[in-house]
């Protein structure tokens, strides 16, 4: 994934630092889905989905709805007027979002890649810069996060253990009760065994 980015650089949201060494990009974009976002502050249709966009990528990355964050990096790719313009959308989206900086010719480059010519539109690459989704907003907007699933796996993403909140929920409580289930099964059966086998001896011994 690192190499659709080489030479290039990539803006860390709301924070002066950039991602630009080989290194870097490939310790950000390794082995995860990658969602280009084109989109602008000011369009009414992106206006409408980006809050959408915004609790699809809390909800699969913050640790408040998960307990670790999922395989995903987005990555905005601005059709603002201005750096103004861009700067006051992203302060308004996830700290964990990228972005390329704005006029930077790498925009024009990304939408003739991938073919976009109008906004709202997410692009989902697996991590060696292939399409899965050509433009994945209705998706996203019919789905929610459940649609990462589909995209995980035709990704082949080596860590499988991705769980939604409500997955993780369900896991711990079997997680924790299943050792005592499996504890108290141990003890019944044992008990069971000594009471067998005591009464088979009392049956010898009175024959």
């Amino acid at each position: 994934m690192a190499a659709l980015f080489t030479g290039k650089v990539l803006m860390a949201n709301r924070e002066q630092d950039e991602v630009e060494t080989e290194r870097e990009l490939g310790l950000a974009l390794e082995n995860k889905v990658l969602l280009l976002y084109f989109g602008s502050g000011q369009c009414p249709r992106c206006r409408q989905f980006s809050p959408l966009l915004k609790d699809f990528f809390l909800r699969l990355t913050d640790e408040f709805y998960v307990e670790r964050a999922s395989q995903l990096v987005l990555v905005y790719v601005s059709r603002d007027e201005t750096e103004e313009q861009q700067s006051a959308f992203l302060r308004t989206m996830p700290k964990r979002w990228l972005a390329v900086p704005f006029g930077d010719a790498l925009k024009r480059e990304l939408e003739l890649r991938f073919a976009v010519s109008e906004v709202p539109a997410v692009v989902v690459l697996k991590p060696n810069g292939e399409v899965i989704v050509g433009n994945a907003v209705e998706e996203i907007r019919r789905m929610g996060p459940a649609c990462f699933r589909n995209w995980q796996e035709a990704a082949e993403l080596v860590d499988r253990n991705f769980l939604l909140a409500e997955d993780f929920d369900e896991w711990a409580r079997r997680s924790i009760t299943d050792p005592i289930r499996r504890l108290k099964y141990k003890l019944d059966k044992k008990a069971t065994e000594t009471k067998n086998k005591e009464g088979k001896e009392e049956g010898e011994e009175s024959s």
